[in-house]
């Protein structure tokens, strides 16, 4: 078992599914799976880590903490604080578990990133959780919550009508029987003098003088 454990692709291979059962459980919050697979695959990592006396019950200790403030972010309304420093002691434990060196982090980023790899494939079938809402944003500005685009007014290019305010260069002038918020191309353009639409850039309407 200790020459199995020793192989660095099988600690890679159990750093990979322990993180991957730790998005999942933040994904679903708390229906277990990913708490037993993390918590299986942690448990042979470090318990085959401790026997041979490469980790101690400091950098155990270090990761149930972070595993602990996991939990309470699941189960407490924060803002992710908890999470975020759950996450960054268990990484911090097992870089250690692995010897502390370039090679511990080079192995626990191949790690993380096969677990990510392996999560995006199968992210969209699984349920969300309170938590998984913290870090990923999911409003949408819809219409049906009273999001509404401003309207088009490339018609308006071409027209004609007449400065209601002095443009400085913004004013307000009337086309189409109707005020609308006009900017001149840059010349000062006085109150009743005729202009014509050349421009419109989204809502910003560039007149000239007639």
């Amino acid at each position: 078992m200790d020459f199995v454990v020793d192989m660095p692709i099988l600690q890679v291979l159990l750093l990979t599914i322990f993180f991957f059962a730790l998005f999942v459980e933040i994904k679903t919050g708390g229906l277990g799976v990913g708490v037993l697979l993390g918590l299986a695959a942690a448990g042979v990592f470090f318990g085959s880590q401790y026997i041979k006396g490469l980790v101690d019950l400091y950098q155990i200790g270090i990761f149930l903490g972070g595993i602990l403030c996991i939990i309470l972010e699941i189960i407490m309304p924060t803002v992710g604080l908890l999470a975020g420093l759950g996450i960054a002691a268990m990484l911090y434990s097992v870089v250690l578990a692995l010897g502390g060196d370039i090679n511990a982090v080079y192995a626990m980023t191949i790690s993380l990133a096969l677990s990510v790899a392996l999560f995006a494939l199968i992210v969209k079938r699984l349920p969300s959780s309170r938590l998984w809402q913290k870090f990923v944003l999911a409003d949408k500005s819809t219409k049906e919550r009273g999001y509404v685009a401003a309207d088009s007014r490339e018609n308006l290019v071409g027209k004609t009508g007449y400065v209601l305010t002095d443009l400085r260069p913004a004013g307000s002038a009337e086309i189409d029987a109707a005020p609308i918020d006009v900017v001149s191309e840059g010349a000062f353009i006085s109150k009743g003098e005729k202009v014509t639409v050349v421009a419109v850039h989204g809502s910003r309407v560039v007149v000239r003088r007639s």
